[in-house]
């Protein structure tokens, strides 16, 4: 059996298609992975990549800044205002931004904001199957 899934943004839907399992990271929750008749569920996404497994077998691989997931029986909408998928991501400039905030961070290590971009240009560069060192 399989669900429908959606990426969402304010503007746009980013993705519409078929799968049988959407895994994504919840903050508190961890990584937790939805098939066809999962209970209903709302939750908050840290940014994380979300793996959505088509029928065919094939798994597509999203950035997700964060946002939310809502999941019924029968489908499951990811809720973000930045969701790219693994081969629209721009590697060097997801390098330059991680590079950016890493230099910010340094200066002011509090700052939850530089924190956040660092994690998102992570998030971006895995997804994408790059190697990122981990501060």
């Amino acid at each position: 059996m399989t669900m429908q899934v959606e990426f969402v943004s304010p503007e746009d839907i980013l993705y519409s298609g078929q799968g049988s399992q959407v895994v994504a990271r919840t903050r508190g929750g961890g990584e937790i992975a939805f098939l066809t008749g999962h209970e209903p569920f709302i939750g908050s996404l840290v940014p994380c990549e979300v793996r959505v497994t088509e029928d065919d077998g094939t798994v597509r691989r999203f950035a997700v800044r964060g946002g939310f997931v809502s999941v019924t029986g029968t489908k499951v909408t990811v809720l973000s205002d930045a969701a790219v998928e693994s081969g629209e991501i721009d590697v060097a400039a997801a390098r330059s931004d991680l590079a950016e905030a890493e230099t910010a961070e340094q200066a002011d290590p509090d700052n939850v904001e530089l924190r956040n971009n660092r994690k998102w240009a992570e998030v971006l560069l895995t997804t994408a199957g790059e190697t990122v060192d981990s501060h």
